[in-house]
C-alpha cells in the first residue's frame, strides 16, 4: 500500500468525506462477509497495525464497527446468546441479523473501531503503551491508512459491551476477562489508497 506523506493534512470537509467513504466501505465488506462467507472476517476487516514510525506491531487485528448508539443491538446480541445453549442456532441467528439490514445505513455507525484482546495480551499492552498507532486496511484494490489514538474501554462502556457480545456470538468460549481497545481515527491525517 502506497503511503501518503505524513505531513499532508486534510481539510475538515475532505476528512469528513474520507470518514464517510471508509465507514460505507466497511459496511459493504461486512455485509458481503455475512452473506457470502459465513461472517468470517475478510482482509478489509483485519488491518495491519504499525507504530506512527511504520514499525509493524501486528500483521492483522480483527476490528469491529458498531453503531453510534449500540445499546439496542447489544441487547439483541445478548438476548440471542442467552436464548439458547446451541452454538449453531446462535451462529445462524447472528448471521441472519448481519445479512439483513444491519449494515444498510452507514450513517448510523461510529468511526471508532474496536478490537477484543485476551486477558494479558502483549499486543494490547504495547498498543496502550504507544497510545497511538496506524491501521492499514486493504481489500479489492481499495485501502486506507488511518492514524488512531488507542484507549482501553471500561467493561461497562457501551462499545466494550457491543464488541464483547458481537464476538461472543461467534465464539462461545470467549472468557469474560478480555480487553477491548478503542481506535479513534485522526481523519485529518488519514489517506485512501488504491492499488
Amino acid at each position: 500500500m502506497a503511503r501518503k506523506p505524513d505531513n499532508v493534512v486534510l481539510t475538515r470537509a475532505a476528512a469528513q468525506a474520507l470518514r464517510a467513504e471508509f465507514i460505507g466501505w466497511q459496511c459493504r465488506l461486512r455485509q458481503l462477509a455475512a452473506r457470502q462467507d459465513g461472517g468470517r472476517p475478510s482482509a478489509g476487516m483485519c488491518p495491519r497495525v504499525t507504530t506512527l514510525a511504520g514499525d509493524e506491531l501486528a500483521a492483522t487485528v480483527v476490528v469491529v464497527i458498531s453503531e453510534a448508539d449500540p445499546d439496542h443491538t447489544t441487547r439483541q446480541f445478548q438476548y440471542q446468546y442467552l436464548k439458547t445453549q446451541d452454538p449453531n442456532e446462535r451462529y445462524d441467528k447472528v448471521l441472519e441479523f448481519l445479512q439483513a439490514s444491519y449494515f444498510q445505513e452507514p450513517s448510523r455507525f461510529s468511526d471508532v473501531l474496536t478490537a477484543l484482546f485476551g486477558a494479558g495480551s502483549e499486543l494490547a499492552s504495547r498498543l496502550l503503551d504507544h497510545g497511538r498507532c496506524v491501521l492499514e486496511f486493504e481489500q479489492y484494490g481499495q485501502g486506507y491508512r488511518i492514524p488512531c489514538g488507542v484507549t482501553r474501554l471500561p467493561t461497562a462502556h457501551p462499545r466494550h459491551q457491543a464488541t464483547y457480545w458481537h464476538n461472543r456470538l461467534f465464539n462461545e468460549h470467549l472468557s469474560p476477562g478480555v480487553d477491548v481497545l478503542a481506535f479513534t481515527p485522526d481523519w485529518a491525517h488519514a489517506a485512501a489508497t488504491r492499488s
